[in-house]
């Protein structure tokens, strides 16, 4: 897993979270954030950006400082994801992004502080740091997490191709 801090110039960051914070973003109620799991909290609001090799969203400039950063070769996809507050730090479930194809790599911004995160099946753990970017292989299982301190959690996941 590589991480980076301070991903995007403040500027760049600052204009990404007013308006993926602010009340007016079209966000959609999504009822599974990962389909098998059977849990009360099992649900998540989402924007897509791009899916099915198209640009899905008005707002795909918005993340274009992201997109420019990350030095990909092809974008797979790239969505939103609102987790409301919960009383527990709930896991979602263990998955993956892309199943036997070791060639995407999966990368999630993080856009507002809070004590969820994201865990992987090796134990590791990253936190939800405001303007922070991770990325690792695709294959790699993961889970996500609500939080508890803040209303909301907000990343952005991308999948992509880089080059080799």
């Amino acid at each position: 897993m590589k991480i980076i801090k301070n991903f995007l110039q403040e500027e760049d960051f600052l204009r990404i979270q007013k308006v993926l914070l602010n009340s007016n973003f079209p966000w959609f109620y999504n009822s599974g954030v990962v389909n098998d799991l059977d849990c009360v909290n099992n649900f998540q609001f989402t924007h897509t950006f791009y899916a099915d090799n198209l640009v899905c969203s008005n707002y795909f400039n918005l993340i274009k400082p992201i997109v420019d950063n990350i030095k990909l070769l092809s974008i797979l996809s790239i969505k939103a994801n609102l987790l409301t507050r919960t009383n527990l730090n709930v896991e979602h479930g263990f998955h993956t992004d892309y199943v036997n194809q070791k060639n995407v790599t999966t990368g999630i911004f993080y856009v507002n502080d809070n004590n969820g995160y994201t865990k992987f099946k090796n134990g590791e753990i990253s936190t939800s740091e405001k303007n922070k970017f991770i990325e690792f292989n695709s294959t790699n299982s993961h889970t996500g997490s609500s939080c508890t301190d803040e209303n909301i959690r907000v990343i952005i996941n991308f999948n992509y191709i880089k080059p080799e």
